[in-house]
């Protein structure tokens, strides 16, 4: 194959393709249509002389060929974005991008929404897609370019990720303004004998780390709804007598529906950390954003109501 003749949007394409196993969502990356990313494809197998994908019920099956070629393939793309990215400066006054961010429904209401808003003035040009946090997925997704930046907990940062702590949260006991239960101090006997709710990301489990908490006590709390998001369970919690430990930036300025207090027993907390993939740590827009972001995550803890009684 002689180089001179190499057509770079090819090698883009083929860097999709190995991403996506499938026409159309490569087409749908690249903003191309479905024949133009056909024709492209075809072109591909003239230049290699190899078909590169072969069909199959869950899209494409690469060829040896396409496989070997993958890793050297995206590594040299990315370090090219390297060089073209560092060679302009990035003025978020005026430059136009998007950023994709996976998290859960917590970090979207704890600080998310009100990151997204505080930058509308700073980079009107900037778009934020805050999709769902899929942990099991997000390396793979994070090496396609379909997630830039993730926000969790450290547990589900893999290896070859990059993070960066944002901060630390507690636990805290919520019931709703009223609650019967709430007439006399609240002690961990009276806590495992309430209705409880909980969250399950994933669903269908009904413990937590604190109920191992408990069963070390010789103790049993009563959980009788797991909710899928903090959401639902805040809702539950202001709308019946089911209580709930959340985390304490959730419960923030809900003081006039719920009451809010310190568990009655020691829960442990969790931090919340930052990652994104190598590929992107370069890139001006990107490291812009990761840097707002962790200046504001000080800037709000900084102010953060702690003390619950």
């Amino acid at each position: 194959m002689d180089i001179k003749r190499l057509d770079f949007n090819l090698l883009v394409t083929l860097d999709a393709l190995l991403a996506e196993r499938s026409v159309s969502r490569a087409a749908q990356r690249l903003n191309l249509s479905q024949p133009a990313l056909s024709a492209q494809l075809a072109r591909l197998r003239e230049m290699l002389g190899d078909p590169l994908f072969i069909p199959s019920h869950r899209g494409m099956t690469p060829t040896p060929l396409a496989l070997g070629l993958q890793a050297p393939l995206a590594a040299a793309l990315a370090q090219l974005r390297d060089v073209v990215t560092s060679a302009r400066a990035f003025d978020p006054a005026r430059d136009r991008f998007t950023v994709h961010v996976a998290c859960s429904d917590y970090v979207q209401s704890a600080l998310l929404l009100d990151f997204t808003l505080a930058l509308r003035e700073e980079a009107p040009g900037m778009r934020i897609a805050l999709r769902a946090l899929d942990t099991a997925r997000l390396e793979a997704q994070m090496e396609q370019g379909s997630v830039d930046l993730a926000v969790l907990t450290p547990e589900g940062v893999a290896d070859a990720l990059r993070s960066r702590p944002l901060f630390e949260e507690r636990y805290v006991f919520i019931a709703r303004r009223g609650h019967p239960a709430l007439r006399r101090p609240l002690d961990v006997r009276r806590f495992c004998e309430l209705d409880h709710v909980m969250v399950s990301p994933r669903g269908g489990s009904f413990t937590t780390p604190v109920d191992d908490v408990l069963d070390a006590q010789g103790l049993q709390r009563r959980v009788v709804v797991s909710a899928s998001t903090f959401h639902s369970v805040l809702e539950l919690v202001e709308r019946s007598d089911l209580v709930a430990l959340v985390p304490a930036r959730m419960a923030e300025g809900r003081a006039h529906r719920l009451r809010v207090l310190a568990p009655p027993l020691e829960v442990p907390g969790f931090a919340i950390h930052l990652a994104w993939h190598n590929r992107n740590h370069r890139d001006g827009a990107q490291r812009w954003v990761r840097e707002r972001l962790v200046a504001f995550a000080r800037e709000v803890g900084a102010g953060f109501k702690q003390d619950y009684r």
